[in-house]
């Protein structure tokens, strides 16, 4: 089976045009990662869109090609993509793919995809018209334009990979057909074993994602503040993007300031795959309470590094926890705050058979099988 994969590569996107190798977002990478263990089945063209000539390898595994279609400015987001399809389907022409494949409709690949005459199917990775209508990220006019393709987009495809129960819910109205497809986890979080619990004196709880709306660290911290207050030792580390260029990102940096001050807190800043593992393994538990969350990958990895879970019943998250040990949910922050103070005064207790949970569900080799499963599904109606 010949499978042309839409997907973005990230140097176009943060305009790192000098690096020598393509990447891939986490949930992509990881797709790309199961493909690769079924080179007799499966042929992959993985293709990127770029708007300047970068540095690009012919094969990123025996069984997996790349390629990237060069368009001008003018062919993005201000003709809604029209310039990256005409580029896809002129390729497309000549790789003749049994089905086409487009991650995610924040960007070109959706649309691509369904005008790239042949058979092909879209994941959703971000809920574009949830996160447009609850106004989470800002840039208003380019979450508009997204919402709209994306409803445009859901309309034209075979089916749709949903990530979650949430997800499915949002777009079953708008689409033929979906199935429930998770996001898979980097090989790298099941290569070893993670370390035994309960190696520190004090607590080590995790936050990780941009500083944002979306995510809320903010709340967070306020939280941790008022148990700081209240007695309990412990530390709290925040990594991911962060600027001040937004008032939530100046108001989260003045309260991080005088929290590092005082001892309980530190940002770690924006953590490559090894560092973020090794900082996994060196923390307690997680604390991770957004706004909005299509799947809440992050919770998976932690799980499958043996952390405990604390976080908010929303969107994805309780398809995650669904039958693990020791992760808890919460409607607010009064009743996380509670429940870490608990946790903490009955001498942090560790969870007990999540990285084997973590691998029967979320390894790449799973998601993989998933996909070829549907592919052949699509192809044989």
């Amino acid at each position: 089976m010949k499978v042309a994969f839409l997907t973005t590569d990230n140097r176009e996107q943060r305009a790192e045009y000098d690096k020598e190798q393509p990447y891939f977002g986490t949930a992509p990478a990881a797709i790309l990662d199961g493909f690769m263990t079924c080179p007799k089945e499966l042929e992959v063209h993985v293709i990127s869109c770029s708007k300047r000539v970068m540095n690009a390898p012919e094969k990123l595994a025996p069984n997996v090609w790349f390629h990237q279609p060069v368009v001008p400015y003018i062919g993005w987001g201000r003709t809604a993509f029209a310039g990256c399809a005409l580029a896809v389907r002129k390729l497309l022409k000549e790789l003749k793919p049994d089905i086409v494949h487009g991650q995610g409709t924040e960007r070109d690949c959706s649309i691509s995809a369904v005008y790239s005459g042949f058979p092909n199917v879209i994941t959703i990775h971000g809920n574009m018209d949830r996160i447009y209508r609850m106004n989470l990220l800002g840039a208003s006019s380019y979450y508009w334009l997204a919402a709209k393709l994306e409803t445009h987009a859901l309309g034209r495809t075979a089916g749709i990979f949903c990530n979650s129960s949430h997800t499915r819910s949002l777009v079953g109205n708008r689409t033929r057909k979906t199935w429930l497809v998770p996001n898979p986890l980097r090989p790298a979080f099941f290569q070893s074993e993670p370390p035994p619990a309960g190696r520190h004196g004090e607590p080590v709880f995790l936050v990780l994602g941009v500083v944002s709306r979306l995510k809320r660290p903010l709340e967070i911290l306020e939280t941790m503040k008022g148990l700081f207050e209240a007695g309990h030792r412990f530390k709290v580390r925040f990594a991911g993007g962060h600027t001040t260029n937004h008032p939530y990102g100046v108001r989260f940096e003045a309260l991080l300031r005088e929290a590092t001050e005082q001892g309980y807190a530190e940002y770690l800043g924006t953590l490559d795959e090894e560092e973020l593992i090794r900082t996994m393994d060196d923390a307690d538990a997680l604390v991770h309470f957004p706004e909005e969350e299509s799947f809440g990958l992050v919770i998976a990895e932690a799980l499958a590094r043996n952390m405990k879970v604390f976080a908010a019943r929303i969107g994805g998250i309780p398809d995650i926890l669904q039958d693990t040990d020791g992760s808890l949910l919460f409607d607010d922050f009064r009743s996380l705050r509670e429940a870490l103070a608990i946790w903490m005064e009955q001498g942090c207790p560790s969870p007990e058979g999540n990285p084997a949970i973590m691998r029967d569900r979320y390894s790449p080799e799973v998601v993989a099988r998933k996909h070829l499963e549907i592919y052949r599904e699509v192809l044989g109606r």
